[in-house]
């Protein structure tokens, strides 16, 4: 009788464990993470902790950072404090970037996968559709919506949700065109369950992880979208926002670069950081870069 006892089988790994496992050695993606934490909670919490009137004129217009203790980052042109304004302003920039990625991913997400899931004439039908959304100038018709209708923040979302949903309507498409033919679809097919269980019940769940990093990185380009339109003045001026601090202190550059630079440099380590994030989203839940 022999004494040598069987090798334990290895512990099964759920995909999900799987790819946090992945994702939390990603040390450029923990970095992203951790920077994105900070950002949120310097805008979440600095309000409170330092709360005030953005808009307020407190002390002598353009006074550089570091030279009176009651406004460490300076003043704008108008005597406005600049920290004060970043911490007011970086809530609706991000809310915004965040509502306009989820709209996104809701028209995404319902026009490309009933176009993946059913395909024929409807399908032709929807791609038309995105293909005509695909080349309108985005810039110039989310302009359009937003002087159609009152500038404010949701109608700054949803302006930028409309023109950036597309791309996540067609990688929607691939993914139920690729996983509909699969075993356990079919599967649910022949003990009767309806379309609409079958689509967003069975094929859904297994389409989410790329659906997944594209809303991340669609948050980044809505942040830009968002500074941009309100660089240019189409955002609602009564919101401060990072790019309408830029905007309105754009001209007096020359002579003070703090109130242009910084809330530039918020946006930049905003964007950075989730594209940092949506890049190991990427590799944690793509298994060719996860067995790479």
């Amino acid at each position: 009788m022999s004494l040598v006892q069987p090798a334990a089988a290895p512990e099964a790994i759920s995909p999900l464990r799987e790819a946090w496992i992945v994702y939390r050695r990603n040390r450029p993606a923990m970095f992203g993470t951790l920077l994105l934490a900070v950002i949120v909670a310097f805008v979440l919490y600095g309000t409170f902790l330092y709360a005030g009137d953005p808009y307020e004129i407190v002390w002598a217009p353009q006074t550089p950072p570091g030279t009176e203790a009651s406004v460490p980052l300076g003043t704008d042109y108008l005597g406005r404090d600049m920290l004060r304004g970043l911490l007011k302003g970086g809530g609706p920039t991000l809310s915004v970037g965040a509502a306009a990625a989820i709209i996104t991913l809701l028209i995404g997400v319902s026009l490309g996968g009933i176009a993946g899931y059913f395909g024929g004439w409807l399908d032709d039908l929807l791609m038309r559709v995105t293909e005509f959304f695909q080349v309108l100038p985005a810039l110039l018709f989310a302009m359009v919506v937003i002087t159609l209708f009152s500038p404010s923040p949701i109608t700054t979302a949803i302006a930028i949700g409309v023109v950036l949903w597309p791309q996540t309507a067609r990688l929607t498409r691939a993914e139920f065109l690729k996983i509909r033919e699969l075993e356990y679809v079919t599967a649910a097919r022949s003990i009767g369950a309806r379309n609409g269980r079958i689509m967003w019940r069975v094929i859904l769940p297994n389409a989410l992880p790329p659906l997944i990093v594209s809303a991340t990185l669609t948050v980044g380009v809505a942040v830009l979208f968002q500074a941009g339109l309100s660089f240019l003045g189409l955002d609602d001026p009564n919101t401060m926002s990072w790019g309408l601090m830029i905007g309105t202190n754009r001209q007096y550059v020359l002579d003070a670069w703090w109130p242009v630079t910084l809330p530039g440099v918020a946006i930049f380590l905003t964007v950075f950081a989730v594209s940092l994030v949506g890049d190991g989203l990427n590799d944690a839940f793509n298994p060719k870069l996860r067995e790479r």
